[in-house]
């Protein structure tokens, strides 16, 4: 029997857009909560919601932007993200996720590789000064970008408030709206996700309305939720995970999109799922282990809980027993995938056992279609391993600008290949049991080592560094450096992480540093990284987890 297995459905795709897929929500549940942001008091029904997208979209268009012009945003959590999201899909317009960690060098490339016109952009946020960041590169790095819109205050010259475009609408801008909405398809462009770059660059992945419309409703159908549930969403929505299986998963459903706080916090997630009486409750297992050990945890009731998604990074199965048993979450489900394929292409089903869904990421998605394949491409036997290879509705339209790349992702017969390592067994149970691709997954953000190396090699005193992932308990993976100095300088790991603050991402600063003379190697001059990783774990006593 072969490791190729189908999601054959009775339950149709969704045609049509995002647009007219919440207008028909809406329709059905208009008094319906749609939203709430706790962190800002906002709670919207579905009609309010509505009301606000419509006024939005068509604000944004009589600034002069048209359909297919890219609209970045870059944000926590918040009100204006999700208004964003569907505005944006309404118009026509190309939604281009930031993620709110990155720095300098990384959001002048991405603003710069897709040629924004606009920016949706928080004053700041923790440590991150994103209009300040943007005033830093200044016009002249930035030549596209038109129209900068601000998320709170205080008041920057330059600056748009996003609560002028949120003013209700003209009647002649209504009129555009409308005109362009009529021309809108399902398979046009509607959102660019950036994925780290095996290459140093990020790349980004192009998603369509039928991409991820379809994906938010399929993930949020197999937790069987309806109009009455309501979603705890504490992972970014930069992320698939927020906004494609959380705000999407809501509104196909007509469920409620709950907002614990801005960024990840554990109390406020808690605090969240009792005050909302939260049914669904999303998150990475970093998140699921900060809320169980928090030293207040014993306090909350949370029997309200029912379902969730643990997903973004190798479930511990010990972490996936104590959500069912401590948190309620008696039909939580685990999900894998990737921002290529919108994201998800395996799920567990609420049905299937405890012990099938901590040791397995389920079986295959609806209308999606696997296949696990050798070095030569040929399809392997159930039971063996190989690279899992993914085809169908969810699978992107290609790198944004990168045909080279896209061809080298997605093969002429339509399959996206991921670059991990599975196992499919006779039941359609699929294992993930490793990666061909150099990555690390810390709680849940992909990087890759060769960005990061890349990074660093501009340092003055470094002539040669690799970066590993190193097992941790509470991040999955934990990134470290190698490094090897140019001869006669000395420096210390603070010396180097510092080097990297404010350049990049925090999470792709290496937390582990060792200086050493010499990488181990093969015969032919490869870096032996399995072995650096196998040292560094006996070197600090790791005890590895099991996951599923």
């Amino acid at each position: 029997m072969d490791s190729y297995v189908h999601g054959a459905s009775a339950t149709e795709l969704l045609g049509g857009t995002i647009g007219a897929n919440l207008a028909a929500t809406v329709a059905r549940f208009p008094d319906r909560p749609a939203l709430v942001a706790r962190a800002q008091d906002v709670r919207w029904s579905y009609a309010e919601f509505y009301r606000r997208v419509e006024d939005l979209a068509a604000n944004l268009l009589a600034l002069g932007l048209d359909k297919g012009d890219r609209v970045g945003i870059w944000s926590p959590n918040n009100a204006e993200w999700a208004l964003t999201q569907y505005a944006t899909a309404m118009a026509g317009l190309v939604l281009v996720n930031i993620n709110p960690s990155y720095r300098l060098s990384e959001v002048d490339y991405a603003l710069n590789k897709v040629g924004c016109v606009a920016l949706v952009a928080a004053t700041a946020f923790k440590t991150s000064a994103y209009v300040a960041m943007i005033e830093e590169l200044g016009a002249a790095r930035l030549p596209t970008l038109k129209h900068r819109i601000q998320v709170g205050g205080p008041a920057v010259a330059g600056w748009m408030p996003f609560a002028d475009l949120a003013e209700p609408a003209g009647h002649a801008a209504k009129a555009r709206l409308a005109e362009i909405s009529a021309t809108l398809q399902s398979d046009d462009p509607i959102n660019i996700q950036f994925t780290s770059g095996t290459t140093g660059a990020p790349k980004g992945a192009t998603l369509t309305h039928h991409n991820i419309l379809n994906n938010g409703y399929f993930t949020a159908r197999a937790q069987r939720i309806t109009e009455h549930d309501k979603i705890c969403i504490p992972v970014p929505l930069y992320h698939c995970f927020g906004m494609v299986m959380g705000n999407l998963g809501c509104t196909t459903h007509g469920a409620c999109m709950v907002y614990p706080s801005e960024g990840f916090d554990p109390l406020a997630t808690l605090e969240a799922i009792e005050a909302e009486r939260c049914t669904s409750l999303y998150g990475v297992p970093t998140m699921f282990i900060a809320q169980l050990d928090h030293p207040e945890f014993k306090r909350f009731d949370l029997s309200s809980l029912r379902t969730g998604i643990m997903a973004g990074s190798p479930c511990p199965i010990e972490v996936m027993k104590r959500a069912i048993s401590d948190m309620h979450i008696s039909e939580v489900t685990i999900a894998y995938g990737m921002t290529e394929t919108s994201p998800v292409s395996f799920q567990s089903s609420i049905e299937d056992s405890i012990e099938r869904r901590v040791s397995t990421v389920g079986r295959v998605h609806p209308h999606v279609e696997v296949k696990i394949v050798d070095g030569e491409g040929r399809v392997v036997s159930r039971g063996a391993t190989g690279e899992l290879c993914t085809r169908g509705y969810s699978v992107m339209l290609g790198y944004w600008d990168d045909e080279a790349r896209t061809r080298e992702a997605i093969d002429p017969a339509g399959w996206m290949h991921t670059g991990d390592l599975a196992v499919i067994d006779e039941e359609g149970f699929c294992n993930i049991v490793g990666r061909i691709k150099d990555l690390v997954i810390r709680g849940g953000e992909n990087i890759y080592p060769r960005e990061v190396e890349e990074f660093l090699y501009r340092h003055p005193k470094i002539a040669d560094v690799q970066v590993i992932g190193v097992p941790d308990a509470r991040y999955g993976e934990e990134l470290c450096a190698w490094i090897r100095l140019k001869p006669g300088e000395e420096a210390t790991p603070a010396d180097i992480q510092e080097f990297c603050r404010g350049q990049i991402a925090h999470y792709k600063v290496p937390k582990l540093i060792r200086f050493v003379d010499a990488f181990p190697m093969t015969v032919t001059g490869k870096v032996q990284k399995f072995i650096m990783r196998e040292r560094m774990i006996e070197e600090l006593g790791i005890a590895v987890q099991k996951t599923a």
